[in-house]
């Protein structure tokens, strides 16, 4: 049975990677700020494909958090196998209209807590036969400017992720262990919770290649096989799943 910890699971992409990851060989440690219903939901999916799932929810800045958080990952199978770091949120806020506070808050959120993570749990993922780590970056950090929308201190907290992604993939190699990154392009949200307007979602649209969005599972479908085994040569990427967003 392989353990899976995974941050931002209540909702959205979190939320789709554990439905497709989930059976009866799968732990699933499930965490999540504020929204402990929708964790509940999606951890009774888990369970009733056979998982066994421990929730917690908790604030990703707060290293007594975290640190709770990796020990009841380890409680169900003793060891952590693999990682998916999806806790982040978009902020649009620019340059004069957000504060110090608020960026380091972001890189707190995305950056910060995964490094935390990973030094508390790299002796498990040295010890595991299924080693895995994917963090979920975003395109926020390569495609700047699209129909005039910015993310700077998302941008900079992504940047940061993907930096600690590529350097912890150089280090774990000799372990076998593999680290990779996904960054999605624009992506359907759940309900109504959003950065942007309707309007502006429309204009977006307009602009990708395929005409439409990312669904959850889009993403899901990639962060499964390279938790895989079948994913055991690809380490050290940063691949984007944007619907052709990169390419305009």
């Amino acid at each position: 049975m392989r353990s899976i910890l995974i941050t931002g699971s209540a909702s959205g992409i979190g939320a789709a990677i554990v439905k497709k990851v989930a059976s009866k060989d799968t732990s699933f440690t499930l965490t999540t700020k504020t929204n402990e219903a929708d964790l509940k939901k999606v951890a009774e999916h888990a369970q009733n494909k056979g998982a066994k799932v421990n929730v917690l929810c908790g604030d990703l800045t707060n290293k007594k958090f975290i640190k709770s958080l990796v020990e009841l990952a380890r409680k169900q199978t003793g060891n952590i196998d693999q990682f998916v770091a999806n806790a982040g949120y978009a902020d649009k806020k620019k340059f004069g209209e957000f504060n110090e506070k608020e960026l380091n808050r972001s890189i707190e959120t995305m950056a910060s807590s995964f490094s935390e993570i990973i030094n508390l749990s790299i002796d498990d993922f040295k010890k595991s036969k299924s080693g895995r780590i994917v963090s979920i970056s975003s395109f926020v950090n390569k495609n700047i400017g699209l129909n005039n929308n910015i993310f700077p201190i998302t941008a900079a907290a992504k940047g940061a992720l993907e930096a600690l992604t590529k350097t912890l993939a150089f280090q774990l190699s000799i372990n076998n262990v593999t680290v990779n990154s996904i960054s999605p392009g624009y992506t359907k949200k759940d309900g109504n919770h959003s950065a942007l307007s309707i309007e502006e979602w429309d204009d977006i649209i307009s602009n990708i290649p395929l005409k439409r969005l990312a669904a959850p599972e889009d993403i899901a479908n990639l962060a499964s096989f390279l938790l895989s085994d079948e994913a055991s040569y690809i380490t050290g990427q940063i691949i984007k799943i944007d619907g052709g967003l990169s390419l305009v």
